[in-house]
């Protein structure tokens, strides 16, 4: 077991996605001093898809950082990718770090940065990768943890989809659930804007993230986005931000009087789940079956107009249901897979 310190974090880090110009950093921190954010994030190396688009500042965006930590009180963070970029941070006093989606998708990456942060306590906040591979993630607190870091937090910014969804990057809040799981008491940071790819969409995520407990909020916020260098559309401007803070709602820690009132419910969600394994496991019994009348009449495994018309069906029903149809159909999509699995299974065994 990882042996992991919790981060002094406050509720809300806010920033501009890049640090373009001492005006401009200075400008965004002064509006967010007063409006309860504690520690003020900006990029000053930023990771771009494609050569030729703004890749940040550089070094001297680190002395802006400064200025903002000592006018306004504010704690200071920013992005690194190396060990170059390590170094840099460290010696111009920048109070955490984080990690991005790209760097933690490389092992030799994320070493690198853990070698170079070896014999510091600077905390430091890992973004998920790109994809949804929570191995690659826990592989990255690893490798920290391995350099002697303690000061570790997740930062959730979303994952990339097959399918094409409202967000830019899909939530799938059961996977920073379950590295809650994995990495007893990670704290967990949202990162709404990431998520979001459009600012009207950042409150809505934030509240959404805020009621699955995530440990606070990883915010956007540019004094003008329209003019912004990098990511103009996910970013909030100081307005807009104050807007969403003044609606955003906190919940309380849940008591025992609650856990009474809840429990009957529990224990009818209990009786449904339990009911539901025992259909799926039923249902894979009939598929074998199926898949044994395959192998001695000499016929596909897959069934491609059958799968069609099952998936549109059931689709069709859960919506009728008030079910997400996306839901349905990947749940549908992940039972079929085990099907076939099953039937392949049985036909090379009989």
């Amino acid at each position: 077991m990882m042996n992991i310190e919790k981060i002094e974090l406050s509720t809300l880090i806010a920033g501009p996605c890049s640090a373009e110009s001492q005006e401009q950093v200075l400008e965004c921190a002064r509006s967010l001093a007063g409006q309860g954010v504690k520690v003020f994030r900006a990029g000053v190396w930023k990771p771009r898809t494609r050569p030729g688009n703004f890749e940040g500042a550089g070094d001297k965006a680190l002395e802006w950082l400064k200025a903002v930590k000592s006018e306004t009180g504010m704690a200071v963070t920013t992005e690194v990718a190396n060990a170059r970029h390590v170094e840099a941070a460290l010696k111009a006093g920048i109070d955490m770090l984080w990690i991005g989606a790209r760097t933690t998708t490389s092992p030799f990456a994320v070493q690198e940065v853990a070698d170079a942060l070896r014999g510091t306590d600077i905390p430091v906040l890992v973004k998920n990768p790109i994809n949804a591979e929570l191995e690659l993630w826990i592989g990255a607190f690893e490798r920290l943890a391995g350099a002697g870091i303690k000061r570790l937090a997740a930062i959730h910014r979303g994952f990339s989809s097959y399918y094409e969804r409202i967000y830019r990057y899909s939530p799938e809040w059961q996977i920073p659930i379950e590295l809650r799981r994995r990495i007893p008491g990670i704290q967990v940071i949202c990162d709404p804007s990431h998520m979001a790819g459009r600012s009207d969409l950042v409150p809505l995520l934030a509240q959404m993230a805020l009621d699955m407990k995530a440990d606070g909020l990883f915010i956007e916020v540019h004094p003008d986005p329209a003019k912004a260098l990098s990511d103009q559309k996910q970013q909030l401007t100081p307005q807009q931000f104050r807007e969403m803070t003044s609606k955003l709602v906190y919940h309380r820690e849940t008591k025992p009087a609650d856990q009474k009132q809840m429990q009957p419910l529990r224990n009818r969600l209990d009786d449904i789940d339990l009911q539901l394994i025992q259909d799926l496991a039923d249902r894979f019994r009939v598929t074998e079956r199926i898949g044994e009348y395959k192998k001695d009449h000499n016929l596909a495994i897959l069934q491609s107009d059958r799968y069609k018309a099952i998936s549109d069906t059931l689709t069709g029903k859960g919506k009728e249901l008030g079910l997400d149809e996306d839901f349905i159909r990947l749940l549908f999509e992940t039972i079929h897979a085990e099907s076939i699995r099953c039937q392949i299974n049985k036909k090379n065994t009989i």
